[in-house]
């Protein structure tokens, strides 16, 4: 199973609706082997390793060694489509 993360700045709120729009999108394409996992900001580092993807809320500041997605495009609708294909293509 991938594991993708998603987080902003305290893992409450916005990331778990992010993280269950993108948990939902992904079992509506029956990719049911990508788990989408909510942590806080402070977290990120300690779960890059671990991860085939990070969805950032946030601004991003630093350069991860894993695709950073527009968490920002699930909560508009915005080229949600083309950061949900980055998603899918790191789990491969």
């Amino acid at each position: 199973m991938k594991k993708v993360i998603v987080a902003c700045g305290s893992g409450v709120a916005t990331s778990q609706t992010v993280a269950s729009k993108a948990t939902r999108l992904l079992k509506e394409r029956n990719l049911n082997d990508i788990k989408v996992e909510v942590i806080d900001l402070k977290s990120v580092d300690s779960h890059i390793k671990s991860s085939a993807a990070y969805i950032a809320i946030t601004k991003i500041e630093k350069t991860y060694p894993i695709p950073v997605i527009n968490g920002i495009a699930f909560l508009t609708g915005i080229n949600m489509d083309a950061e949900l294909q980055k998603i899918i293509d790191a789990c491969k």
